[in-house]
């Protein structure tokens, strides 16, 4: 009975922060291409922008054409959704809560990324920390749910070798 409620809790998780990428999405198109609000002064910022591109430019950094890779781009997001879903249904026994919230987050970041693909042909991004490219939500969830991946494989790496 509590593995089935923190399932559930999982999938509402997962959901959850879906919804708030997209909300706040619909929030940052409010502002418009010349819009923008000081939330710290010289230090952050909510700005819309509008990214064809993949995270940090990669695909204009390294001269691909943006403007034909729409459908690549979302192939390829779809792929790495499922094959993180496939990796999370392989680990579903586990009993690492701190797993299971890092999967969440990666799963919700990349769905919340790849409707925006699907729906807009682009991704709406919108917070600004000052020298630093412009990211969103999904992306947010994305870093720390990859970061708690990387901590709890650490640790039991870690645990693995003491006891050897």
């Amino acid at each position: 009975m509590a593995k089935r409620a923190a399932r559930l809790f999982l999938v509402i998780f997962t959901l959850f922060l879906v919804g708030c990428d997209h909300a706040t999405k619909f929030a940052a198109e409010g502002l418009g291409p010349r819009g923008t609000i000081d939330v710290v002064p010289g230090v952050l910022d909510l700005r819309y922008s509008r990214n064809d591109d993949t995270a940090f430019s990669l695909l204009h950094r390294f001269g691909a054409p943006v403007e034909s890779a729409a459908n690549v781009l979302i192939v390829v997001s779809l792929a790495v959704l499922a094959f993180v879903l496939v990796m999370w249904w392989r680990r579903r026994h586990d009993s690492a809560r701190a797993l299971h919230i890092g999967f969440a987050l990666v799963v919700a970041g990349a769905a919340g990324n790849v409707i925006d693909r699907m729906m807009r042909g682009y991704v709406v991004d919108f917070i600004h920390v000052h020298y630093w490219p412009i990211f969103n939500v999904a992306d947010v969830a994305i870093v720390l749910g990859a970061i708690l991946l990387a901590l709890v494989a650490q640790t039991r790496s870690q645990s693995r070798d003491a006891r050897v």
